[in-house]
């Protein structure tokens, strides 16, 4: 087996996977948190503070956060 199949068979991402991503919100990602504060036209330390306060599920943020896509 070459390297790079190798490599290929461990990045390997389900759609599960991706879709369990997107329903988080990563406090610690600088552009996770600022796409959510621009999304919810809030700032992105009040995103923060909601992450901290109901977890990281979006739907839980941006209900927090009383935003656009709800």
């Amino acid at each position: 087996m070459s390297p790079s199949a190798s490599l290929a068979t461990a990045k390997k991402q389900t759609a599960r996977g991706r879709k369990q991503d997107r329903a988080r919100v990563a406090g610690g990602q600088k552009y996770e948190v600022g796409y959510e504060a621009k999304k919810t036209g809030r700032s992105a330390s009040a995103v923060k503070q909601a992450v901290k306060k109901v977890g990281n599920s979006r739907k839980k943020v941006e209900r927090k956060l009383g935003g656009k896509g709800l």
